[in-house]
């Protein structure tokens, strides 16, 4: 279910120049033809740089966002088009953007992919206009402004892994996901996963998001709906009680419901996986931009098209 095809992560223009060129000089120079001496500037050594990368290692999609608050040079290799690469890069340039506070983002869109970024959330303004012998639409997002975080890009010598092997060990990621969250997390799981959820400090957790401030959004998928009202009382009660802010659903689609593992994920770029929900052995970070995109896409894309679980909602007299 979770995409494992490919990875994205940031990149800077030193390490990675030869990987960044490759895919751009096979996107824009070779493919639509724009001229060599118009795709690369001073910008890019000044710029914020992303790569997706295939199992092996290949470099096969990549973006920029530039110091003066613009997304740029979006480019995936065709063989990898319509499986979610563009929508992980975009993903990671905004939350790199958040990062450095920018308040608005622009973008120069090609004029056929504008839809691809009003999905994303941006806006078009004024008239086509033509570059590099491309049709194009002036494009911006405003990002909502954001306290600065407690930890921002991770040093070299800061280890971000979680891994768990035992109860105790998932409860202490699953902990650390829901503690650096700021206003939104999501939970893929069986059946509420009682000997984790209905934990009082993990339950306790969840409380201090959903009370933390406005527009905050803790969202729930579990398969095994019957059983996990039976098994975590105590989580389904606070569900109940903050109904405005904690929302259930249960997948009803085969495909869907073939996932046997569950992970949660925050928007501070932090993911906790469990391959297997039966077992407790499990692997994430506090901050990975790229992975936690992977996730969120396939999170929002299956809530859309579950059901809502009215039976949790029903408050018992």
């Amino acid at each position: 279910m979770i995409n494992t095809d490919f990875t994205v992560e940031p990149a800077t223009w030193s390490v990675d120049l030869a990987d960044l060129r490759a895919v751009r000089n096979e996107v824009f120079v070779v493919e639509q033809e724009v001229p060599e001496e118009d795709e690369w500037d001073e910008l890019d050594a000044q710029s914020q740089h992303v790569l997706a990368r295939d199992p092996d290692g290949r470099p096969i999609g990549t973006g920029r966002l530039t110091p003066h608050g613009k997304i740029g040079r979006m480019a995936v290799l065709s063989d990898w088009r319509g499986r979610g690469v563009g929508k992980a890069i975009l993903r990671v340039l905004l939350e790199q953007a958040r990062a450095r506070h920018f308040e608005q983002i622009e973008i120069h869109a090609q004029s056929h992919a504008t839809a691809f970024y009003e999905r994303a959330g941006f806006t078009a303004y004024g008239e086509e206009f033509d570059e590099c012998g491309i049709m194009h639409r002036h494009m911006r997002i405003s990002l909502a402004a954001i306290e600065k975080p407690e930890r921002t890009l991770p040093s070299a010598n800061e280890s971000n892994l979680l891994t768990s092997s035992d109860r105790e060990s998932a409860r202490a990621a699953t902990l650390a996901v829901l503690e650096s969250a700021r206003r939104e997390v999501c939970i893929f799981t069986r059946d509420l996963d009682p000997d984790l959820l209905d934990h009082s400090d993990i339950l306790e957790a969840i409380k201090q998001v959903a009370i933390s401030g406005p527009h905050v959004q803790i969202r729930i998928l579990v398969m095994e709906s019957e059983r996990a009202r039976v098994e975590t009382p105590r989580l389904i009660a606070l569900a109940q009680r903050l109904s405005s802010v904690i929302s259930l659903r249960t997948p009803v689609e085969t495909i869907d419901r073939r996932y046997a593992g569950s992970f949660l994920v925050n928007d501070r770029s932090a993911w906790f996986e469990r391959p297997l929900a039966s077992r407790f052995e499990g692997e994430g970070s506090t901050y990975a931009p790229g992975r936690t995109a992977q996730f969120q896409e396939t999170f929002n894309e299956i809530w859309e098209r579950s059901e809502d679980y009215v039976e949790m909602r029903r408050l018992e007299i």
